[in-house]
């Protein structure tokens, strides 16, 4: 039986393929689909936020010069509104150059399907897998804000949000953490009480992203499944820098795969050494933050500490050198393993993202008191493990060991277990004891017979090679040219 998310994607998509003529990227395609499906969707619920003379019937009876017109006209003027509207359409240009293929869009497409009709899991879906299909073309870097759904969902299992809970993800590309969260609770809680899920609709699901264009369709994606603010002025995402400033409100569950640009163009300090040394405007003053740096992912990691309520959650994707650099990322790592009970340690292999030779991590912690003995568990897919986006995919089953190692909702009864050398356990004494608190912790692990250990050897010397010459870098830079 055919699949009607596919089927519906596979009709939105074909018409990609006309507009590809007009000179239409692949993002460009998705992201005029979603100012049509808006406006579509808002005339069909009867009291949108849309103004009827800028609405969905006043562009459908013009012809296709005056439709092209008016287009134009509307983004336009929705773009100067406030609230989801303006997440929506702030900046829209109307990007497709011939008028008839305007119309054919709006006529034979959009206007063939009622959009309100279908259901949100329909309609969702169908606008992810648009997006998972543009990210796939790699030329327009959309694949930088996509992490594979069976990752999503083995992180949300593992976290365990629950109903009344606040889910934030901090960096939240096109909201796929958020929506594999909020189905996750949906799914685990089938009589939820009328109250939790409007608090679940409304006030449980809170992204930030910076980029313009990733947050509006964040914002449609979270539309399509039902999930919305109950006002403009609490809205489900906010398109803004969220290093900027310390959170105004703690939240229960982190989820976060935060960008992994090494350098950026602003250095965040505490009030203190801003006060002494620190007097350009490329600094932001973050008082929550215990170490000066200019690294984006060292501060998101600060970033995700700040958030958590007492006694909250998080999960955050992390590359290696966040793992074991010294400097700024030992001083946080050390801050880290003192203030939260840092748990897990899930190494993923490379081939999992859309930037090639990603080498990266999830990490787990929860801001609680520290214990008498706390124990770092490691799991490593790395090791023997191949992947690819186009051959060998990450599939769920990839996951389901780890899963059930972790044992979420029970986590002391976690165990090694005889014949399972990915699952080791770790003193976060013993790490703390060590000058750089380092995490990445490996161990001899024996390849599988269809890899050969001169494929695994040859991933240990790289790694290390790598890891050497970030530490040669980092002394370097610490001691400045002026030294030499």
């Amino acid at each position: 039986m055919r699949d009607p998310a596919s089927s519906l994607v596979r009709k939105l998509w074909q018409y990609c393929n006309v507009l590809r003529d007009d000179g239409l990227s692949y993002p460009d395609y998705v992201e005029q689909l979603t100012y049509l499906l808006f406006l579509k969707m808002s005339d069909e619920q009867g009291n949108g936020p849309v103004p009827a003379k800028f609405g969905w019937r006043s562009l459908v009876n013009l012809d296709a010069e005056k439709m092209h017109r008016h287009y134009s006209a509307v983004l336009s003027a929705l773009g100067c509104h406030g609230g989801t509207l303006g997440l929506i359409f702030r900046n829209a240009k109307n990007k497709i150059r011939d008028p008839a293929k305007l119309r054919l869009l709006i006529v034979d497409l959009i206007g063939q399907t009622e959009w309100s009709g279908l259901s949100a899991d329909l309609k969702g879906d169908a606008y992810e897998g648009l997006l998972e299909k543009n990210a796939r073309d790699t030329k327009s870097g959309a694949g930088q804000y996509f992490t594979p759904r069976p990752l999503i969902e083995a992180i949300v299992r593992c976290v365990d949000p629950q109903p009344g809970e606040v889910i934030c993800d901090p960096a939240c590309g096109t909201a796929g953490f958020l929506l594999a969260a909020h189905d996750y609770v949906l799914s685990q809680n089938p009589r939820l009480s009328a109250a939790r899920r409007l608090h679940l609709q409304t006030k449980a699901i809170r992204g930030v992203e910076l980029v313009e264009e990733v947050a509006r369709l964040a914002t449609m994606n979270l539309l399509l499944h039902g999930v919305s603010g109950q006002s403009d002025d609490e809205l489900p995402i906010v398109c803004s820098d969220s290093l900027k400033d310390p959170p105004k409100r703690k939240v229960d569950v982190v989820l976060t795969n935060p960008p992994f640009g090494v350098k950026g163009s602003v250095t965040y300090a505490g009030a203190d050494r801003r006060a002494r040394r620190i007097a350009d405007e490329l600094t932001i003053v973050r008082p929550d933050f215990r170490v000066q740096t200019a690294n984006k992912q060292l501060n998101f990691l600060q970033h995700v500490i700040s958030l958590l309520k007492p006694g909250g959650r998080a999960a955050a994707v992390i590359p290696d050198n966040v793992l074991f650099e010294s400097g700024p990322a030992a001083a946080i790592r050390r801050r880290l393993l003192e203030t939260c009970d840092v748990h897990t340690l899930l190494r993923l292999p490379t081939g999992l993202f859309y930037a090639s030779g990603v080498k990266a991590n999830v990490l787990f912690f929860d801001l609680t008191k520290a214990k008498v003995k706390r124990t770092l568990w490691v799991y490593d897919l790395r090791s023997a493990s191949r992947f690819s986006l186009k051959t060998r995919p990450l599939k769920s089953e990839d996951l389901l060991e780890f899963v059930e190692l972790y044992r979420p909702g029970n986590r002391t009864a976690r165990r090694e277990r005889k014949g399972v050398e990915r699952w080791r356990r770790f003193d976060v004494a013993s790490i703390l004891a060590t000058i750089d608190a380092r995490l990445d912790v490996a161990w001899a692990e024996t390849p599988t017979p269809s890899e050969g250990s001169s494929l695994s050897r040859l991933d240990e010397l790289s790694d290390q090679i790598a890891r050497d010459l970030e530490r040669a870098l980092n002394r370097i830079r610490r001691v400045g040219p002026s030294r030499w």
